[in-house]
C-alpha cells in the first residue's frame, strides 16, 4: 500500500468514526406529577422512550396523586414493600427534618390537604381541627423497618412533594449518565439537576424569578441568574405562585409543621445549590418555614450547600442574602 492510499484510508476511517459518534443536543418536554418538565441533553440519539419509562416507574413509587403508587398504598395502610427510590427519599426527608429542627416534615401531608394544597381536600378548616391533626403529624411518628413502613398512628400520611421533584431530577440525571450523557440539564417543576455545558459550550444558566404574586406563572422578571458551572442540583421555593386569597388574607402552600398554619415568614424565595437536587429541594422548603435569621444560621451550619434568599424587611423592602461561595455563581451580585 502506498503512502497516499494509507492517508486516504485514515481520513475515511476518521470521517466514519466521527459520523458514528456525532453528538446532538435534544430537548424533551412534557408533564409529570401535576407539573411540567424540560430535559436538555447531548447524545448520539434521542432517549425519549427511556426517559418516559423512568418517569412512569418513578410515578409508581412516589406520586401521591397516583392511587397505585407505593406512597399512596402506604398512606392507605395497605401492605406494601417500598423500593429503593422510596427509601432514598424517606431517609433524606428524615435527615433534613432533624437538621432543620422539624421545619421540614413529610408527615405534614394532612395539614397541606386541610389548607387545600395537597392530594386531597377538606372544608373543615378551623383551629380545633388543626390542633387535632397536629397530634399525628411529626417525622418521629413513622419509620422504616427493612422495606416496611411502620407508623405509630395509622392516620399518619406522607407527602414528598417538597423533595420528590428534586429527586426525580436526580433519577433522570442518573439515567442520562448511564447512557453516556455528560452534558445535560433536567428541570422538573422548577427544580434542576445539571452537568457540563449547553449547546453553546457555556455553563447552564438558571433564572431566579422576582417574588411577585403570580398564580398564572406569567411573571418572567428575573432577580438573578445562577451559573454554578459544576455538577449539582438547584432548587427554588417560594410562596408567590401557589397561594389563594380568602377574606382578604393570603394563604400560601408552605405549611409550618409546628403551628399547622401557612408559614407566613419574611423569606419570599429560597434558592439552594447542593450536590444533588433532592437535598436542594428539601432545604429550600425548610428555609421558607424558618424565616431569614434562622434560615441563614441553619444554612451556614450545613456543609455542601449554598443559598440565595430574597426576603422582605419590616418596611416591605425586598432584600437579598446569599452564602459566600454563591457569589461566584451569580450574574448581578459580583
Amino acid at each position: 500500500m502506498n503512502k497516499l492510499a494509507a492517508i486516504l484510508i485514515a481520513i475515511c476511517t476518521g470521517l466514519l468514526a466521527g459520523c458514528a459518534g456525532k453528538q446532538t443536543y435534544y430537548e424533551e418536554s412534557g408533564s409529570v406529577f401535576h407539573t411540567l418538565y424540560s430535559i436538555k441533553y447531548q447524545a448520539p440519539h434521542l432517549l425519549t422512550e427511556k426517559i418516559d419509562a423512568e418517569l412512569q416507574a418513578f410515578s409508581l413509587s412516589l406520586n401521591p396523586f397516583n392511587p397505585n403508587s407505593i406512597i399512596s398504598k402506604v398512606n392507605r395502610n395497605e401492605p406494601v414493600e417500598v423500593d429503593e427510590w422510596f427509601t432514598d427519599v424517606f431517609n433524606k426527608a428524615r435527615e433534613v427534618s432533624v437538621r432543620s429542627g422539624g421545619a421540614f416534615d413529610a408527615t405534614v401531608a394532612p395539614l397541606i390537604n386541610l389548607w387545600g394544597f395537597g392530594f386531597s381536600r377538606t372544608d373543615s378548616l378551623n383551629p380545633q381541627v388543626i390542633d387535632s391533626i397536629k397530634t399525628f403529624v411529626g417525622y418521629q411518628k413513622i419509620r422504616l423497618e427493612g422495606k416496611t413502613v411502620v407508623k405509630d398512628d395509622p392516620r399518619v400520611l406522607l407527602n414528598f412533594s417538597a423533595i420528590a421533584k428534586g429527586y426525580a431530577c436526580d433519577v433522570i440525571a442518573r439515567l442520562l449518565e448511564r447512557e453516556g450523557v455528560r452534558n445535560y440539564m433536567v428541570e422538573i417543576g422548577g427544580e434542576v439537576a445539571m452537568r457540563g455545558v449547553n449547546q453553546n459550550g457555556e455553563c447552564w444558566r438558571i433564572g431566579i424569578n422576582k417574588p411577585k404574586d403570580d398564580t398564572e406563572g406569567a411573571n418572567t422578571a428575573l432577580e438573578e441568574i445562577v451559573r454554578p458551572c459544576k455538577p449539582c442540583g438547584v432548587a427554588t421555593s417560594g410562596d408567590y405562585r401557589n397561594f389563594y386569597i380568602k377574606d382578604g388574607m393570603k394563604y400560601a402552600h408552605t405549611i409550618d409543621p409546628a403551628t399547622g398554619y401557612p408559614a407566613g415568614q419574611n423569606i419570599l424565595s429560597a434558592t439552594v445549590i447542593a450536590d444533588d437536587c433532592m437535598t436542594a429541594d428539601a432545604y429550600a422548603t425548610a428555609f421558607m418555614v424558618m424565616g431569614i435569621e434562622k434560615a441563614v444560621k441553619t444554612a451556614r451550619s450545613i456543609p455542601g450547600i449554598d443559598y440565595f434568599f430574597i426576603y422582605s424587611d419590616s418596611d416591605g423592602n425586598h432584600l437579598v442574602s446569599f452564602s459566600d461561595d454563591m457569589q461566584a455563581f451569580l450574574s448581578n451580585h459580583r
